[in-house]
């Protein structure tokens, strides 16, 4: 069902209004009023909690290899009640519930999106009542016929990951990927993009890395010939980074850690080290991500935020309770009025955060 144009204005007005509530809730939680009335502005779900590479610094791809040394390697991580994919049942229980006061869908979190052969029919369903969406993909499962069905869904982003232009530079970080097939994946958007007069944006994403950096001008130059529409480079996150990383770019200004006095390194954008303490003293840790936005996992876990990669924060489950019920708990809100008020004390997920 299209949605009628009485209906969008409705929805716009829904969403718009959210927004406002959104923005209001912040500025009086930054005044020590931390007590949410509004509802998420934008929604992650997790369409599977697995994927086909082993990216050293993914948690997805660290757990891959601790299976793979027990034999059970290809596994869904965490189970749920697809078995690690998110059921077309409980996505209608989502969009349902969010469709009233989002405005954007982003259909990736841990595992890989494309693994889930029913997200075409889910990105339908989230465009056809107004919502910009957006997939995130290795592209190593992005063939001609798929590339096709995303972009008949509606979708309006794809963000294409490519962390390297040779076999060398890409095997460095995209372990057990394939070059040709993520290349050939990007071609496959581009013709169905152009054959179908779509609008879509496909979004070439490049992590930071030593690896490639010799590779950044020649990227520059080349990625609309390789098919993408638009060039995005993002320093990459690194786990145990504190006396250096092979990872880390040689030029510090493309990595999200500086080297200190004594040789070792802190998180660039850390609340703790970033923001002047005057603010820190008057507001707190700026952080917006948990007034404005959630995470919901294959199993109907609401997790705050992209960085709670490990589900310790969990608000509850969408198959329990409503969204609003979660969102607006008491536990969501000292979540938020601990990040706010205690930038000295960090949780685990705020220490590589680039926000």
């Amino acid at each position: 069902m299209v949605v009628t144009s009485a209906v969008s204005i409705r929805l716009l007005a829904s969403r718009t209004l959210n927004q406002l509530r959104c923005w209001l809730s912040y500025a009086l939680s930054l005044f020590g009023v931390v007590r949410v009335r509004h509802l998420p502005t934008f929604i992650s779900v997790e369409p599977a909690n697995f994927c086909q590479l082993r990216c050293p610094e993914c948690p997805v791809g660290l757990r891959g290899e601790r299976r793979e040394a027990k034999g059970e390697r290809g596994t869904p991580l965490l189970g749920g009640a697809g078995g690690g994919l998110l059921t077309m049942e409980l996505f209608h229980r989502i969009l349902d519930d969010v469709k009233e006061h989002a405005h954007t869908m982003q259909f990736y979190f841990q595992g890989e999106p494309l693994l889930n052969k029913q997200l075409p029919e889910m990105i339908a369903a989230a465009h056809q009542v107004g919502l910009y969406t957006i997939v995130s993909t290795n592209a190593q499962a992005l063939s001609r016929s798929t590339a096709e069905a995303l972009v008949k869904s509606g979708l309006s982003r794809i963000i294409v990951s490519i962390d390297g232009f040779s076999e060398e530079s890409y095997a460095a970080y995209r372990v057990g990927g394939s070059l040709h097939k993520a290349l050939e994946g990007l071609q496959h958007l581009a013709n169905a993009k152009a054959e179908l007069h779509s609008r879509i944006r496909i979004e070439l994403q490049v992590l930071r890395l030593r690896s490639n950096e010799h590779e950044w001008d020649w990227i520059k130059k080349n990625y609309k010939k390789l098919g993408a529409t638009h060039l995005v480079f993002k320093t990459a996150q690194l786990y145990n980074f504190e006396h250096g990383h092979p990872l880390m770019p040689t030029d510090e200004r493309y990595s999200r850690y500086r080297k200190t006095a004594d040789g070792t390194y802190i998180h660039k954008s850390s609340p703790l080290h970033s923001t002047p303490y005057t603010l820190h003293r008057a507001f707190g840790a700026l952080c917006l991500r948990l007034w404005s936005g959630c995470v919901i996992t294959t199993s109907g876990d609401i997790l705050p935020c992209c960085y709670d990669k490990d589900h310790r924060h969990a608000y509850g489950n969408i198959t329990q309770q409503s969204l609003a019920e979660i969102y607006r708990s008491a536990k969501a809100n000292a979540l938020r009025r601990h990040v706010l008020r205690h930038p000295d004390k960090p949780l685990e997920m705020c220490k590589n955060c680039n926000q």
